[in-house]
């Protein structure tokens, strides 16, 4: 198997992890989700840290510690991401998973609006229409439901801040996520010893919080596994497996009604998103077609 045959392998397989990952988070509905919250922050940081130690990698963990800027965003990022946390797992909690696969579907497009307004990226037409379409199906859903989707947008919006964030460190998703539970972790283990955790008393439960870190963690080893072996354009479309897996969970698993709503908003993303790869991807090609051009002999490439 080739090396990018392996990353795409790799990306199918975190897909796969986050999409189904609402079945495991069913198991322990139980819980209160700030509870479900601070034991997958703890036990992320365990296996994190015990990867770390395994890979010899402590001080580069020691480094960005070192740095206040970089700390500072590394904080900033770890509160956007367990709010990101807090909505999925509220979500599986309350049986609207087809709320959080509808937050996936819309993250691109947000990512898009980001990248607009804060990074000052230029949009081409089809994109805006893209992100038009997208907003257009909120709003079908935020009449016809007589509220917002706020699952669907905490999750598109916080996902979305993340990466802005992420953007600013100078670290692997691994590395960086350590550091980001790590900085969260004293405030898991505040909270749980203020709330107490009763449930952690019962075998069974205790097993499912535990393995909340190694769920959480092992798809962003693989995440970065793949990410230096495929295309981000690639990434970015295998990406779609996630929120498509949850839909179809949300169907079978916790047989979620789909709404006229719904069937009216679901079709016009997944237009969108068509329309924004299909843009996506053009535009990778110009790019890579213009790189070639200028590294071919006789072009005046130095």
């Amino acid at each position: 198997m080739s090396e990018a045959a392996k990353g795409v392998a790799a990306m199918v397989g975190v897909c796969l992890i986050w999409g189904l990952s609402p079945i495991f988070y069913a198991q322990v509905k139980h819980v209160p989700p700030l509870e479900v919250l601070a034991h997958r922050t703890i036990w992320s940081l365990a296996f994190f840290g015990a990867w770390m130690v395994l890979r010899k990698r402590m001080d580069e963990v020691a480094r960005i510690a070192a740095r206040p800027r970089t700390l500072a965003v590394c904080g900033a990022a770890a509160i956007v991401i367990s709010i990101n946390w807090f909505f999925f797992i509220y979500a599986t909690q309350v049986d609207r998973v087809t709320e959080s696969s509808l937050g996936y579907y819309i993250f691109p497009l947000v990512a898009v609006l980001l990248g607009r307004f804060v990074l000052r990226e230029k949009l081409g037409r089809r994109q805006w229409i893209a992100v038009g379409m997208a907003a257009a199906a909120v709003t079908v859903l935020a009449v016809g439901l007589g509220a917002p989707p706020w699952i669907s947008l905490g999750l598109a919006f916080s996902f979305g801040l993340y990466g802005l964030l992420k953007r600013q460190v100078a670290a692997g998703p691994v590395l960086s996520v350590t550091v980001e539970v790590a900085l969260l972790a004293p405030l898991a283990v505040g909270y749980l010893a203020l709330a107490g955790s009763g449930e952690m008393g019962e075998i069974r439960t205790s097993l499912f919080l535990i393995l909340s870190g190694p769920l959480t963690a092992i798809p962003l080893v693989l995440f970065s596994y793949a990410a230096r072996r495929v295309r981000m354009a690639t990434v970015g479309l295998i990406q779609y497996l996630n929120p498509t897996v949850q839909f179809a969970v949300a169907m079978s698993f916790f047989g979620e009604a789909l709404t006229v709503w719904h069937a009216v908003a679901f079709p016009a993303i997944w237009a969108a998103l068509a329309l924004y790869s299909i843009e996506s991807l053009r535009e990778e090609r110009l790019v890579r077609r213009a790189a070639a051009l200028a590294a071919a002999p006789g072009t005046g490439a130095t």
